[in-house]
């Protein structure tokens, strides 16, 4: 069952969701964020705050929350806005769609080269 209301967009769910690691947010034909905070949970009810919206368009409903037996469910929907509010919008999206940065990458690969030319050391250590 999906939902917008007056100040809150959310999502329910056919099980109860854990309240780690859930992200909700609404994106609007502008790409910036029409959300607002960090999206809450309740049950199998996931949602978050939403500012007044702007531009008349379609606007896109991302989520990531996380079952009660540990399976990760992600997904979006739409919904048109016909006619355009007067609300000011909030930071431009990110690519991940959470309105987050995602983690840099080169510190897991230090940290794996350092594991293999340990190893290596260690085995050519052994041999002789």
């Amino acid at each position: 069952v999906l939902a917008v209301g007056p100040a809150r967009v959310s999502a329910t769910f056919n099980e109860q969701l854990q309240t780690n690691f859930a992200a909700v947010t609404v994106v609007g034909p502008d790409g910036n964020l029409w959300s607002s905070g960090a999206a809450q949970i309740e049950g199998a009810v996931a949602s978050v705050a939403v500012v007044p919206l702007g531009p008349a368009g379609t606007y896109t409903v991302n989520y990531r929350v996380t079952s009660a037996d540990g399976h990760v469910v992600s997904g979006s929907w739409s919904f048109r806005l016909a006619t355009a509010g007067t609300g000011t919008p909030g930071p431009p999206a990110t690519a991940s769609g959470t309105g987050g940065a995602d983690p840099p990458v080169w510190p897991f690969v230090v940290v794996a080269a350092g594991i293999v030319a340990a190893g290596a050391f260690w085995a050519v250590r052994r041999r002789t």
